[in-house]
């Protein structure tokens, strides 16, 4: 399996594993609104899913690589989450 395959195989299951989050995320973030200082509860669950996919992803390949992400990993990363943007939306969202 090539370095590119590998990468977006462990960003889809790190996204995977975060939008499994989200009806806790949107519950917990509900209830804690007015102490996070949170207008929009859904807008700030999809910005901490991106981040954590992000995180969690470039994680799992500093594991795998035993170094951290080059910044070209880190674009790889990057593109790969964005073209799942729709999907992200569609989990929160509906």
């Amino acid at each position: 399996m090539d370095e590119d395959t590998t990468i977006e195989e462990l960003v889809n299951q790190t996204l995977d594993a975060t939008l499994s989050a989200v009806p806790v995320y949107l519950t917990d973030i509900e209830m804690d609104k007015d102490k996070l200082c949170v207008e929009n509860v859904k807008e700030f669950v999809f910005g901490v899913i991106m981040g954590m996919t992000f995180g969690l992803a470039s994680a799992a390949i500093a594991s795998l690589k035993d170094e951290m992400p080059s910044e070209e990993d880190q674009t790889k990363i990057r593109d790969i989450i964005y073209t799942k943007i729709p999907q992200i939306r569609e989990k929160i969202y509906r």
